[in-house]
């Protein structure tokens, strides 16, 4: 009979129980990978102790599966406090447990795995950029409400182009619209965004740009969240439109534009008026004035016709009559006094001609009386110095004769 059973060596020595392990130990916790090392898993049981937190964590085909333990001092520095079914990437350390014969991963820090992660990681970024200012409703500028140019940012081959170009056709005709491509999906997305936005601050023309993409899982969204986007949106001198396209969730880039819609269509319908509703708020202006126009006249006239009724009232035209009538008494009194006062004038005028006619030196001549003048000019009113043979004139009441004295009689003497 043949036996299949290996044969038996029996070694000089044997390893006792502890020295295995302190061997086992030394290569674990001396290994370089394993002093510091990055473990993916499902939580498959959690429990807390007085130490610390305890819990296993095993792939999810549940074909192996390792013990962790959070010493009280590191679970407040956890970022996600790990719960049964949550899928986590764990940073920790190996370590051996002699007594017990086992190994555990020592957890510093816990983080989400898959889209946990991305969920982390735009949640910190977000905060961070939101702690800045940069999602603040004052910083939203206002759209222009007629542009004259519209920038448009999004892949050439994307469905939103075609659809933003119809939809500013339709509803503004004639608007200028210029296309800036950029990459909207993959590692080398986000700086072709950015260069795109900057094409388009140079070129000087657009009153508007809009960014958008015709929407897509959110594996590529991502780069609408990456942090260089979002502060050229931010510094962006151009009010920004967001039209992602994707409703579910809310990117970083939808957070930061001036206005965000959720399509590229309604980013287009966001960005011009249509021209139907411009004429029809042209017509509604149109009527508003009419009325207006109409009330006001209706408003005039029924003043001017309470106007009419107090003149009416006030019988201007028997006040009138009454004034006329007296205004001609009055002046047919000027006319009389004035009459009066000429007659009056007249006669004290009379009166003075009367005496200067009485006053007057040629009157007296004409009764037959002589003014003797010297040859000077004097008047002779004695003979006192008169002497013979001296010319003297006499002025007569008509006519003059020059005479000369032959005799001086009667000399008059000084009283």
């Amino acid at each position: 009979m043949t036996s299949y059973l290996p044969s038996l060596l029996v070694p000089d020595t044997a390893l006792s129980v502890a020295g295995l392990t302190a061997y086992i130990q030394a290569m674990f916790e001396q290994d370089i990978q394993l002093r510091q090392v990055w473990v993916t898993g499902e939580v498959s049981s959690a429990s807390r102790y007085r130490s610390g937190l305890f819990f296993t964590l095993q792939d999810p085909d549940a074909k192996a599966a390792i013990h962790c333990v959070v010493w009280n001092s590191y679970l407040e520095k956890l970022t996600t406090i790990p719960v049964t079914g949550e899928q986590l990437i764990i940073l920790g350390r190996i370590h051996v447990h002699p007594q017990r014969g086992q190994y555990q991963l020592i957890v510093w820090q816990t983080l989400p795995a898959g889209e946990g992660l991305r969920a982390l990681r735009y949640r910190q970024l977000r905060n961070r950029l939101e702690a800045e200012g940069l999602f603040d409703p004052e910083r939203k500028r206002p759209l222009p409400p007629h542009p004259k140019a519209i920038a448009v940012v999004t892949s050439p081959q994307a469905a939103a182009w075609g659809d933003i170009q119809r939809t500013l056709r339709r509803r503004y005709p004639g608007l200028h619209v210029l296309f800036s491509p950029a990459l909207v999906q993959g590692n080398q997305a986000p700086a072709s965004i950015v260069n795109a936005i900057r094409r388009v601050e140079r070129d000087g023309r657009s009153d508007v740009l809009i960014l958008s993409r015709g929407g897509g899982a959110i594996e590529d969204m991502a780069c609408f969240n990456d942090e260089q986007v979002v502060r050229a949106i931010a510094e962006c001198s151009i009010p920004v439109i967001a039209g992602i396209g994707h409703q579910r969730d809310e990117t970083l880039a939808d957070l930061v534009a001036d206005v965000c819609a959720h399509t590229p269509t309604a980013a287009a319908e966001q960005a011009v008026p249509l021209l139907a509703d411009l004429y029809l708020e042209h017509q509604e202006r149109v009527l508003a004035l009419k009325e207006i126009m109409n009330y006001s006249l209706e408003i005039t006239q029924e003043r001017l016709q309470r106007l009419r009724i107090r003149l009416t009232k006030l019988q201007l035209d028997r006040k009138l009559e009454q004034e006329s009538q007296r205004l001609n008494w009055m002046r047919k009194r000027l006319v009389q006094g004035s009459l009066l006062q000429i007659q009056q004038a007249k006669q004290h005028c009379l009166l003075l001609r009367q005496k200067l006619e009485t006053l007057n030196p040629e009157a007296v001549l004409k009764r037959g009386y002589a003014v003797i003048k010297q040859m000077n000019g004097a008047i002779v009113r004695s003979t006192k110095g008169l002497n013979v043979d001296q010319d003297l004139q006499i002025q007569l009441g008509q006519g003059q004769l020059n005479v000369k004295v032959t005799e001086v009689l009667n000399t008059a003497t000084e009283g």
